[in-house]
């Protein structure tokens, strides 16, 4: 299917404050974007500036206090947090910088637990294919502690496009890694959305990482540019 001409995600006014004490506190103000199928954004800015709260609320993690997200084509404001999870479920991918593998699972068996929670049959054959994907056909046994921190992330960008996500959200990827080892992980994620026409929503702080990217919004203060 021709995913080009779509929107993936309409963020419209989007507000959300916090109490801090008695005070409301603005962490995102007005927020509007549109972000095309198959596309790559980039969204910069300083620590506290809001980057992972807009993250959240996009991927319909948290709702907004105002405004409202239109995620693959469904107002997540008319949805409970139930739905929001089913609509996830098999079309969005996420990946951290702190990789949330679970240690007492393999490789093999980080990769293939969103497939068996989804109830596939092939989940081990498919999580192996990923992890070949990616290089690590020879860690499929191996622990996360048996891994460096570009295995793990490596791992986790397996895991999380084993179930060929229509939409990757991903916050700060290489966050944890040195420089050569983050431009490994980063052209394999790029490698990874051109073979399944995947879009990318990237936090970062990193330049090379956004400069990778189509489209980059900065966030300052909360008011997005």
């Amino acid at each position: 299917m021709d995913k080009q001409g779509h929107y993936h995600i309409q963020v419209s006014g989007l507000g959300k404050q916090v109490k801090s004490g008695d005070r409301l506190l603005s962490i995102l103000s007005d927020i509007n974007i549109q972000i095309p199928a198959a596309s790559a954004v980039a969204i910069v800015g300083a620590s506290g500036s809001g980057k992972s709260t807009l993250l959240g609320l996009m991927a319909g993690l948290d709702l907004p206090s105002s405004g409202n997200v239109t995620l693959l084509e469904q107002s997540l404001n008319t949805l409970n947090e139930d739905q929001r999870s089913k609509l996830r479920a098999g079309r969005i991918g996420f990946v951290f910088q702190s990789f949330q593998l679970l240690p007492g699972l393999s490789a093999l068996e980080n990769v293939a637990l969103p497939l068996e929670l989804n109830g596939e049959s092939d989940s081990r054959e498919r999580a192996q294919a990923a992890l070949n994907s990616v290089g690590l056909q020879h860690r499929l046994t191996h622990f996360p502690r048996q891994l460096s921190g570009g295995e793990q992330q490596r791992v986790a960008l397996a895991r999380a496009f084993v179930i060929e996500p229509e939409i990757l959200f991903s916050d700060e990827p290489t966050g944890n890694l040195d420089k050569q080892t983050g431009q490994q992980v980063i052209d394999l994620m790029f490698s990874l959305r051109d073979a399944h026409q995947t879009t990318l929503v990237l936090v970062t702080h990193d330049e090379q990482l956004a400069s990778r990217c189509d489209t980059q919004y900065t966030l300052d203060a909360g008011v997005l540019s």
